[in-house]
């Protein structure tokens, strides 16, 4: 009987315009890699060393296998589509290392092409941190399930808080931390197992009115994702009531004052965003953190993360929010 260990915190860094990474490291002895930890996909996958056709693998860090006393190849193969391109590669197993904690025999992808989307991105890889039904990559199991399973963490859940300074974002695996958040944690049931962290939301509304959402809908909670996005006509809608003056929501930055709170309603709580979390400089102007996409459902992406501390709990098959504190220290 293992005993199970205390959980670890994983640091991450923002970079603006961009997005949050963390470091890992992958082998014996161990090489580090900048990732991605997106609860929108499932896969961990880093570039392989013998990736050299891309601009993508040149850029960035790169997997040696056979530096690795741990690695164990695969015949498989794999192949991911995003929404902004695609990758291909091989896959293998190793040990996979966060600070103090670490799963062996992880399976893991070793991109051998990648698409010109990836060139100048700031991290090397993604970790996804949704569920098993969502890998791309056959033959074994998600990092996280991998950690939960080998005892390395006290509970089957993890958190993230996320912030707009450049240090201070968090994951942490296995817990939550009070020092990141302010009032209760409010616990939402996931909609159904589609494999995303997607939850009901009730409405979307600003004074009092109905502006969006509003026969509900299905949202997914997406820390791979920028911009909150959500159907065209409501976006739009969104985006008319917040004062914007194009499509693309643009602002005048003056009037970040003056303007509402957009609430979500979500199992009979409101979340509120206020302005200054959902207005961005753009250019010479301002822009709002709302997109638009060809799909039914929202994503909830970092512009709701950083006002809502956040947990992903696989136990209760459920996500807790609760307002994150501007800064860990203050209270």
């Amino acid at each position: 009987f293992n005993s199970r260990a205390g959980g670890a915190m994983v640091p991450m860094i923002y970079y603006p315009d961009s997005t949050y990474y963390g470091v890992i490291a992958i082998g014996t002895p161990p090489q580090s890699f900048k990732v991605l930890f997106d609860t929108g996909s499932s896969d961990l996958w880093v570039p392989s060393v013998h990736c050299s056709s891309s601009q993508a693998c040149n850029n960035h860090a790169r997997f040696n296998n056979t530096a690795s006393s741990t690695f164990q190849p695969s015949s498989e193969t794999f192949s991911i589509q995003y929404v902004t391109g695609y990758m291909t590669g091989d896959v293998g197993y190793d040990t996979v290392t966060f600070g103090d904690l670490y799963v062996t025999h992880q399976i893991f992808g070793l991109s051998l092409m990648e698409d010109a989307f990836l060139d100048n991105l700031a991290w090397d890889g993604i970790l996804g941190l949704a569920f098993p039904n969502q890998q791309s990559i056959n033959g074994g199991t998600p990092v996280f399930d991998n950690i939960w399973k080998q005892g390395k963490i006290p509970q089957d859940l993890f958190s993230i808080y996320l912030t707009s300074s450049v240090d201070g974002s968090m994951l942490i695996l296995g817990g939550t931390d009070s020092s990141y958040f302010t009032g209760n944690i409010q616990w939402i049931p996931i909609s159904q197992p589609t494999g995303y962290w997607q939850i009901h939301v009730d409405s979307i509304t600003i004074n009092g009115n109905t502006v969006a959402c509003a026969a509900g809908c299905q949202a997914v909670v997406d820390s791979g994702t920028t911009e909150i996005l959500g159907p065209t006509r409501d976006i739009n809608n969104i985006n008319g009531w917040v004062g914007a003056y194009s499509e693309e929501g643009l602002v005048s930055c003056s009037n970040i004052k003056r303007m509402p709170e957009i609430i979500f309603n979500i199992n009979g709580f409101g979340f509120p965003l206020p302005a200054s979390t959902y207005v961005f400089p753009y250019g010479s102007s301002c822009t709002t953190g709302f997109g638009t996409w060809d799909n039914d459902q929202w994503i909830l992406g970092e512009v709701f993360m950083r006002q809502f501390y956040t947990v992903f709990n696989r136990e209760q098959n459920s996500v807790g929010l609760a307002q994150a504190k501007k800064s860990p220290e203050s209270d």
